[in-house]
This record gives structure tokens, C-alpha cells and sequence, in this order.
């Protein structure tokens, strides 16, 4: 529930003067921040998006809470998704050349 408030206040902020919805978004530091004093998120995995966006991957250490996140080249970042109940998984290498 306190994740939404964060994200409704994110997109409240940065969107007040826009009529449509938009996607919550702000400084990256702000950002990783409040998922960390909220939610004790961090980062677990990152990469690069074709638009060169950077992707984020943050959960918490006991798996409660997920976020997914996206930096725009222009600079701010992006909430795509969050949600509840994050499991790992076990992966192994696979042999042969990569995508």
C-alpha cells in the first residue's frame, strides 16, 4: 500500500501541470532512495535498454517488495512496475553462443 502512495506522490510531482497520466518519475538518487528508507529495496540487476535507458532491478533483501525502474538517457527515472513477493531464481550457464 505504501508503495502506491509513493508512486502516486512521484507522479503528482512530476506531472502536476499535465491533464493525462503519466509515469511516475524523478531523480534517480531521490528515487533509490525512498525504495530504500521505505522499502529497504536495492539494486540485484541492471542492463541497457535498446533506447539506452539503464533498467533497474531493486528488491528488498527478504523478497516482500519489487521494483523495476528505467533511467532515460535525458535523465530522469521511471518507475515500470513494482509488486509483492519476489523469488530468485537458480539459473546456469547455457553453452553455446549467446544471443
Amino acid at each position: 500500500m505504501m508503495k502506491i502512495v509513493l508512486i502516486a506522490t512521484l507522479t503528482t510531482a512530476a506531472f502536476a501541470s499535465t491533464a493525462q497520466a503519466a509515469p511516475a518519475c524523478g531523480k534517480r538518487d531521490d528515487v533509490l532512495t525512498q525504495l530504500s528508507d521505505r522499502y529497504r529495496e536495492a539494486p540485484v540487476g541492471i542492463g541497457v535498454a535498446g533506447n539506452g535507458g539503464l533498467i533497474e532491478l531493486l528488491t528488498a533483501s527478504t523478497g516482500a517488495t519489487w521494483t523495476l525502474l528505467i533511467t532515460l538517457p535525458s535523465g530522469p527515472t521511471c518507475l515500470l512496475a513494482a509488486g509483492q513477493d519476489w523469488q530468485p531464481l537458480q539459473t546456469t550457464a547455457l553453452a553455446g553462443p549467446g544471443i
